[in-house]
């Protein structure tokens, strides 16, 4: 996997959103994701929506993923 790839499918998921990834070795990632779905949840709920748009690729081809998770009032903050 490569990070324009883990875009693509969360991007894919979460239709809206904002995306950036970054990861240089392949399987570790780090990603903030923007979303108006987002709005009213808690982190845990936020993160559990976009490990949804991975499926079975976290935890194999994604072994780790760091996420910051916003709805876009927060995205300034």
């Amino acid at each position: 996997m490569n990070p324009d790839q883990i875009r693509q499918l969360i991007e894919q998921g979460l239709p809206g959103a904002r995306v950036e990834v970054q990861g240089a070795d392949g399987v570790h990632f780090d990603a903030t994701v923007v979303s108006e779905a987002f709005a009213g949840k808690l982190p845990l709920a936020r993160h559990r929506m976009v490990y949804a748009t991975l499926g079975g690729r976290m935890g194999g081809e994604i072994h780790a993923l760091a996420l910051k998770t916003l709805a876009p009032g927060e995205a300034g903050a």
